[in-house]
C-alpha cells in the first residue's frame, strides 16, 4: 500500500515537471515573428527547390527562377528572360496562441500567369536565415501541395 502511494507521488511529480517545463512553439509575440520573417524574405534571391502538388513534384516549372521579396509586397520571379510580377504579404490567420502555423504567406500572380499554382495562402513549416518551408492543404480536394524557398 505505501509503495503504491509513492508510485503514484513520483508519477504525479513527474507529470507536474514535464507540465512546468513546456512552452510553446514560439514564445515571441506574433507581429515580431511576422517582422522576422518579412526581413528574412525581403533580404536576397530565393530559388524554389520543392514545389510539390498534392504528392506530384512540379519544381521544376519553377527551378529557373529566382524570386525576389519586394518591400512593396512585390513579388517578382525573373530567369534573365521573362520576369514575372506578383504580389506578397504575411498574414497572422489567428490571434492568441503564437504559433507559426497560424502565419500564412498570400502570394498571388495575375491568374493567366505560368505561376498561378503559387497563388495560395501559405502555411509556415519552418523558416530560417536560408529556408522558409511552406504547406497548403487544399479545402476542396483534400491535396497537400509543399513549397520550400532556400536563399540564393
Amino acid at each position: 500500500m505505501k509503495t503504491q502511494k509513492t508510485i503514484g507521488l513520483i508519477l504525479g511529480l513527474i507529470i507536474a515537471l514535464s507540465l512546468l517545463s513546456c512552452s510553446k512553439e514560439n514564445d515571441s509575440p506574433p507581429e515580431q515573428v511576422q517582422t522576422q520573417i518579412e526581413e528574412i524574405l525581403k533580404s536576397g534571391t530565393w530559388k524554389i527547390t520543392r514545389f510539390e502538388d498534392s504528392g506530384k513534384d512540379e519544381t521544376g516549372h519553377f527551378s529557373a527562377y529566382d524570386f525576389t521579396f519586394r518591400s512593396s509586397n512585390i513579388l517578382t520571379a525573373d530567369n534573365g528572360m521573362n520576369q514575372l510580377d506578383g504580389n506578397w504579404s504575411i498574414m497572422d490567420d489567428s490571434s492568441a496562441d503564437n504559433n507559426l502555423d497560424d502565419l500564412d504567406l498570400i502570394v498571388h500572380f495575375s491568374e493567366s500567369s505560368a505561376f498561378e499554382e503559387l497563388n495560395e495562402d501559405w502555411n509556415f513549416i519552418s523558416y530560417s536565415e536560408s529556408l522558409v518551408e511552406l504547406i497548403h492543404v487544399s479545402g476542396g480536394n483534400g491535396g497537400t501541395d509543399y513549397l520550400t524557398f532556400e536563399r540564393k
